[in-house]
């Protein structure tokens, strides 16, 4: 059993970066679902596909490289923990790697980015950081 499923799939992200494979298959969950999202909308992964099974479903993940070879995610930092929650206010809202990366946010208005989150001037819970 997982105690930390976000953690989880950082970490199998992380992992398949490292040996350059094109695609990760994470078990599938509405949260994950959503952080996938954004992770394609900001340009961080090609796409993403749910493949349904008989139990929860799978995630599947391809993998952005640059023309290089070099991924597009550099790193994936988990800080909100179920040990020790983060929380932040509108005003408090972080500024990683000074713009270039992005933080992700648990709000009551859904999972967002720090930028929607100043737009829309809600805080939460700070699931990770993405550079």
């Amino acid at each position: 059993m997982i105690t930390d499923p976000i953690s989880d799939m950082l970490t199998r992200i992380r992992n398949a970066i490292r040996v350059k494979t094109d695609k990760v298959d994470i078990p599938a969950s509405r949260m994950k679902i959503e952080i996938a999202k954004i992770l394609k909308e900001e340009g961080f992964i090609k796409s993403y596909k749910i493949i349904k099974d008989k139990k929860q479903g799978i995630i599947r993940i391809n993998l952005k490289y640059a023309a290089e070879g070099d991924s597009v995610i550099s790193n994936l930092e988990r800080i909100s923990k179920p040990g020790k929650r983060v929380y932040v206010s509108k005003n408090e809202i972080p500024h990683v790697m000074g713009g270039l990366g992005i933080a992700i946010l648990t709000t009551s208005h859904g999972i967002m980015t720090d930028k929607e989150c100043r737009q829309k001037g809600v805080g939460g819970e700070v699931i990770c950081y993405i550079w």
